[in-house]
């Protein structure tokens, strides 16, 4: 009887707080959550009814997944970020309307007529159209369940375009998901368990889901309210390794520009401006998922605490701060900066993205994903490069650990400072590892024939970081005007010798920038070249079967061995680029920089020197005593995308690795983009490295070498044969100019010749190859070598950030 009556009057305590919507008298198991928007769940008809009391009124909606799927090359992980909008509830008859205004496009002006033509010119978004269940005292009732099951994340469109197959929302196996599902002052969560259907086609959707035609994720949305007046926007400048937010304002007068660039920064201000050194109002504080293991937890937290340092140097203390994450926060809450440790089923990228205010560009939320099997890469790497780890113990594996380790804390300060704001720069490694913002290539020496690891990696932040911490959230002070302060610290900057180059100028195919490049080391990129293939060429002596632990197959010990003979592959890329290069910077009118210049001649035939020695057969050939130890796979150790490649079956092709090499080497060096701009530079410096000269160096280097040993012999005609191949892409390939097609046919023709005579089946091959192309160059198509291993994380092109 005292159950009943206890039952009896939750009931009624449920059904009063509901009484302003006569509707919500009816309903059974009825709990209410007040927050933000105040939303009534009802257990028995799994529905959200929600309460908005203001039409009209602007608010954030973010969207999110809690779950994943676990492919990096699918891309919808744990803890991933989607769109970020802000919207508003209008009423158009019996409905509401969620509806997203232009904020690409808009009049910052005081005329409410003119704010109204540049409304009415561009197209609005409605996200959805709900019923009015119930309305009182200028409140409405709607059904939220049908928004919150729509998918919102473009799930099934993602599969469809990895060509994962073609999946529909099963809303018979989807729920909402009423665990984080909850309402706060400032913000109101919701989720939703999702269930997709439909019939697999891909190989990587049915390597992680246990029924590939039922995947189930789920789905997170947040309703924010906007953060409160108060932030100042700060103008963007392109020296200033900001990341920028963009619109355009239609108030603007004519003789200023039409789109206006921000920064994008957290809101962070001084207790007391006038101090020197003083505590933030409210700190940035970041909080790492509880889930993270040890010792990665603590290398983590040691790793993103770093930025600290540079908010120190513009007079903040404790600004910025690392917690773990309590447990029985969410980590999708908006009120959390949060950093995620990531599981896929396969190597892949960490990222860091951001919940900006489109008007302004505040961010209102970091969250970081840290890909959790990139660590076991370096610490893969530290295994194939030291010598014999494992010969008296297989419990020595702390030396591989500290570097992975390392490698994991520069990690962490990277993917947070994208969270904060900041670009890559790529130009750090250049000037002595001035940023965490750079991708890292382990800095090595060798040491009585040894390879020396105490520097592998930076242990703090670097210098350019504390300038692009200071423009982005510095005070002014009373002395100056805001943009004479910005000013000065970029030129302070330009006077210290550091410099900012992001991503598209950094990467490999076709790049220009002599002096930004991923995962390399060094100013002088082609010593540093020469000097990694020493070390490798140490290393490969020393690799032996105590690569591996006891108990390990061979197979194991060949995948090791990947990650060392391509150890010199990103140096390689940052080498080729002088070749043809330029050096330029992001100047502005007033700036001290130079905007743009070529390389010298005697750089690029150094570049050119040290790029033909990855092409030598004797650095390419792997040693036979090595080749004894590859067996054919074992069994359960299939070949993956990490490991090589083959064309011999079950065996290890020797010569398809070599091939693997020098196409790497070739397809850089003889990159259309490259080849039009050696045509270009010599004509405005006939003194310059030309076309014609790279193209007898690379003959003379590859055909011209002659070996005694027949192994070597081949490996040299499958790196000739190559040549050829991307000679004849040159000349085919339709980015290439006249010029460069015309040197090309000349070089290929001027082989032919010295073929004439040959007896060699080979030459005969190439011959054949030679007057085949010259008669239909228009059915010519490349000829893949084996497709090299995933590299550093993997791949050498990302969007984001890594």
């Amino acid at each position: 009887m005292k159950t009943l009556i206890y039952v009896t009057i939750l009931l009624m305590a449920s059904v009063s707080s509901a009484q302003t919507f006569k509707i919500l008298e009816k309903k059974e198991q009825l709990t209410k959550y007040e927050g933000f928007f105040d939303f009534w769940y009802s257990e028995k008809e799994d529905k959200i009814y929600m309460k908005v009391e203001q039409l009209d009124q602007d608010f954030l909606y973010v969207h999110s997944l809690t779950t994943g799927l676990g492919s990096n090359d699918i891309g919808l992980d744990r803890g991933q970020l989607g769109g970020t909008a802000i919207v508003k509830f209008q009423r158009a008859g019996n409905k509401l309307l969620l509806v997203q205004p232009n904020q690409d496009y808009k009049a910052i002006t005081d005329n409410s007529l003119e704010r109204r033509s540049v409304e009415q010119a561009f197209a609005k978004s409605v996200l959805y159209g709900f019923k009015i269940e119930d309305e009182s005292d200028k409140s409405f009732l709607i059904d939220l369940t049908p928004f919150l099951m729509e998918d919102a994340h473009g799930v099934s469109r993602r599969l469809k375009q990895q060509k994962q197959g073609t999946y529909k929302l099963d809303k018979n196996k989807s729920a909402l998901a009423m665990l984080r599902t909850k309402a706060f002052p400032k913000n109101t969560e919701f989720e939703a368990l999702l269930t997709f259907s439909g019939d697999p086609e891909g190989r990587n959707i049915r390597s992680v889901a246990p029924d590939a035609s039922n995947l189930t994720v789920t789905q997170h949305h947040s309703f924010v309210q906007l953060p409160k007046d108060g932030y100042k926007k700060r103008e963007f400048d392109p020296r200033s390794g900001s990341i920028f937010m963009s619109y355009q304002d239609y108030a603007t007068p004519i003789f200023e520009p039409l789109v206006k660039r921000y920064s994008i920064r957290h809101r962070l201000e001084k207790k007391n401006p006038n101090a020197d050194i003083s505590e933030a109002k409210e700190p940035i504080i970041y909080y790492l998922d509880p889930g993270t293991p040890e010792p990665v937890r603590s290398a983590l937290l040691d790793g993103a605490r770093w930025w600290d340092q540079a908010f120190e140097e513009i007079g903040y203390k404790n600004a910025f701060q690392v917690k773990m994450l309590p447990a029985d926060a969410d980590p999708m809450d908006l009120r959390y900066n949060v950093i995620q440790w990531v599981h896929r089923s396969t190597r892949g990228w960490s990222y860091g993205a951001s919940v900006v205010d489109p008007r302004t560009g505040e961010i209102l939320k970091g969250h970081v994903s840290l890909g959790s099997l990139r660590i076991r890469q370096d610490y893969m790497i530290a295994q194939a490069l030291m010598n014999r780890p494992f010969e008296i113990s297989d419990d020595n594996y702390q030396p591989m650990l500290k570097m992975a380790l390392a490698r994991i804390r520069q990690l962490a300060a990277h993917e947070v400072g994208h969270t904060l704001g900041f670009a890559h720069n790529f130009s750090a490694s250049a000037q002595g590892r001035t940023s965490v913002m750079d991708y890292p290539h382990p800095k090595l020496k060798l040491k009585d024939n040894q390879i020396d690891f105490s520097e592998a990696y930076d242990t703090n932040i670097g210098e350019w970081d504390k300038v692009t911490v200071a423009y982005s959230y510095g005070d002014s002070g009373t002395n100056k005007t805001e943009k004479q302060y910005l000013n000065a610290i970029l030129k302070q900057a330009e006077a210290d010798g550091l410099r900012f180059i992001s991503d598209a100028d950094a990467r490999a195919q076709g790049g220009a920038h002599a002096y930004a490049h991923l995962w390399d080391n060094g100013k002088d990129v082609y010593k540093e070249l020469s000097r990694l293939l020493e070390l490798r060429k140490t290393a490969i002596s020393n690799f032996s079967i105590d690569n591996i632990k006891t108990g390990e197959p061979y197979s194991v010990l060949e995948d090791v061995f990947a990650s060392l003979y391509f150890f010199h592959r990103y140096q390689t890329e940052a080498t080729i680029k002088l070749i043809g290069g330029l050096d330029y910077n992001y100047a502005v009118k007033g700036s001290s920089l130079t905007p743009v210049e070529r390389i010298p001649k005697s750089d690029q035939i150094k570049a050119l020197e040290a790029a033909l020695n990855t092409l030598d057969a004797e650095a390419l050939a792997i040693p036979e005593r090595i080749l004894d130890l590859f067996p054919p796979r074992a069994f359960g150790y299939a070949r993956s995308r990490e490991s090589f490649k083959s064309k011999t079956g079950v065996g290890f092709d020797a010569l398809g690795a070599s091939a693997t090499a020098s196409d790497m080497s070739l397809g850089l060096l003889l990159h259309p983009e490259r080849a039009n701009r050696l045509i270009q530079q010599k004509s405005l410096e006939k003194s310059n490295l030309g076309l014609e000269q790279v193209l007898e160096e690379l003959v003379k280097n590859t055909f011209g070498k002659q070996h005694d040993s027949a192994y070597l012999s081949e490996v040299q005609n499958t790196i000739n044969f190559n040549v050829l191949k991307h000679l004849m892409n040159l000349s085919a390939n339709s980015g290439s100019i006249p010029q460069v097609k015309a040197f090309a046919n000349k070089t290929l023709k001027g082989l032919k010749n010295e073929f004439r005579e040959s007896n060699s089946v080979v030459e005969m091959e190439m011959t054949y190859r030679i007057d085949q192309f010259m008669d239909e160059p228009e059915k010519f198509k490349v000829i893949p070598s084996p497709k090299i291993p995933d590299g550093s994380p993997i791949g050498s092109f990302q969007c984001l950030n890594n």
